[in-house]
């Protein structure tokens, strides 16, 4: 046999031989790799329908009336008789401060209008006895101006060292204490009116232009275990342009069990002209992953696992805007512990 024949039957066994190896590796691994066991969940079509159903938006409790209380000149806290979750009367004393330099420039200023006065006084005597000028009687009366106007502005900033109320309210945050420093701007409490409270939600730019205030939307206050209606205020003219949503102020009737900073569920109606565009699926179908929003779709009795994006949540259902299709059927109950092409076993 020739030498170059007798080199491709040994080169074809060493490739078959090779071949059956590997064959059985493959085989010994896919045996060793146990099986995955079979999921009982449930499952539900996707559901095809409208969003002209009632819309649930989100939003905030937040006084109609609320100021952040700052001084206008600086000066040392003398005086804060009010505590945190003090009730308040329009006027009363809230902070009194102690301003050497004020009250020096006030004393200052009275002391020049005094001054002024009596220069007046007696050039005025002297003009009448023609010891003096009508010129120097005008100079000196317009000293004196000068001086009443010093001295007012001194009073006004004088003024300032004692802040009041400006509203009847409560003091919901005191970060100011006696002895501190108050400089302009910096607050020192902050004053909400408890008894006259809304609702501030963001409405999507769809939905905004059917809004109109005077209109009765439905509220939902879950740690106030309080449904009612509240009354529009406010509508924003412009959208947001990077969330698309436009602030809306809702009215609420007043309650004892309503604080400021509750969350708060609004029922929106939608346009019923887009029935039959949105997919929805119950909430209980998706399994959140870092930002990433998944779920499962049963196929061949097996779980395939999708990515999707979604939109407004309504009702215990969730819009879905990408990932799914119209009929296809998804996991939902038993998702969380799915892995991708687990094998189902299908609950009634």
């Amino acid at each position: 046999m020739p030498r170059r024949n007798r080199y491709l039957i040994l080169l074809a066994c060493a490739l078959l031989l090779l071949a059956g190896c590997q064959k059985g590796h493959k085989e010994e691994s896919a045996a060793s790799a146990p099986a995955l066991a079979a999921a009982r969940v449930k499952v539900m079509p996707v559901r095809r329908e409208g969003a002209g159903a009632q819309i649930e938006l989100l939003g905030t409790v937040e006084p109609v009336d609320r100021a952040v209380i700052a001084a206008k000149v600086t000066g040392t806290i003398d005086r804060l008789p009010v505590r945190l979750g003090s009730s308040v009367q329009k006027g009363q004393l809230l902070v009194a401060l102690t301003a050497n330099e004020i009250a020096a420039k006030l004393r200052q200023a009275q002391t020049q209008q005094e001054q002024a006065k009596r220069n007046l006084d007696r050039e005025t005597r002297l003009l009448a006895k023609d010891a003096s000028t009508p010129e120097t009687v005008k100079s000196m009366a317009e000293a004196y101006r000068i001086a009443q106007a010093g001295y007012r502005e001194a009073q006004t900033m004088a003024g300032y060292t004692s802040i009041t109320a400006p509203f009847a309210g409560q003091v919901t945050a005191k970060p100011a204490s006696v002895g501190d420093l108050a400089t302009p701007g910096a607050p020192l409490l902050v004053l909400e009116n408890n008894r006259h409270l809304q609702v501030v939600t963001a409405v999507p730019e769809a939905l905004v232009v059917s809004i109109r205030p005077g209109d009765r939307l439905a509220i939902r206050i879950p740690a106030a275990d309080l449904t009612t209606t509240g009354t529009v205020a406010e509508v924003a003219p412009a959208a947001d342009p990077a969330s698309r949503t436009a602030p809306v102020k809702i009215d609420l009737a007043a309650s004892t069990k309503l604080r400021s900073g509750q969350f708060a569920r609004i029922a929106i109606a939608g346009d019923a002209g887009d029935a039959g565009d949105t997919l929805f699926v119950p909430a209980t179908a998706l399994v959140p992953y870092g930002q990433m929003e998944r779920l499962f779709v049963a196929r061949d009795n097996k779980a395939e696992l999708r990515l999707v994006r979604t939109g407004m949540h309504r009702d215990g259902l969730v819009e879905i805007l990408a990932g799914l299709n119209p009929g296809e059927t998804v996991v939902v109950a038993g998702a969380a512990q799915l892995v991708d092409g687990q094998p189902l076993e299908i609950a009634p």
